[in-house]
């Protein structure tokens, strides 16, 4: 089992915008915060945000790049990723392979592709 991931943001109040609203729609509670990070937590997994220092924000981030790919959750139904999309739209989050929606992981895997402020690939998906 996952104990925590921690990722590091650029702007550490756009990223908890962005992630508390996603990650406690799927169950996750706020489980610390600090000035410079906050985390969630599900069972006994946790994920955990914190700002860049000022040093290193000169590099960024890029998915195709060595490291983190992307995040992938387990949603409770297809219904549960329809109505991720529609929020998302609403939010104005950019949406990734929206022509292939909800296929573009293949077939029998009904998902929605979306990124963070960071550009972060998250992924919402269930079997179906």
């Amino acid at each position: 089992m996952l104990h925590h991931v921690e990722i590091n943001v650029s702007d550490i109040k756009r990223s908890r915008e962005f992630w508390e609203w996603f990650l406690t729609g799927l169950g996750y509670e706020l489980f610390q915060e600090w000035e410079h990070g906050i985390s969630f937590k599900q069972k006994k997994t946790y994920l955990v945000f914190v700002q860049t220092e000022a040093r290193f924000m000169d590099s960024t981030y890029h998915r195709k790049a060595t490291g983190l790919n992307h995040l992938a959750f387990h949603a409770a139904s297809r219904d549960q990723v329809d109505e991720m999309l529609r929020m998302l739209k609403q939010k104005g989050i950019p949406v990734l392979y929206e022509d292939k929606y909800p296929y573009a992981g293949g077939p029998g895997h009904y998902a929605v592709f979306f990124e963070d402020p960071d550009r972060i690939k998250v992924e919402l998906a269930c079997e179906g």
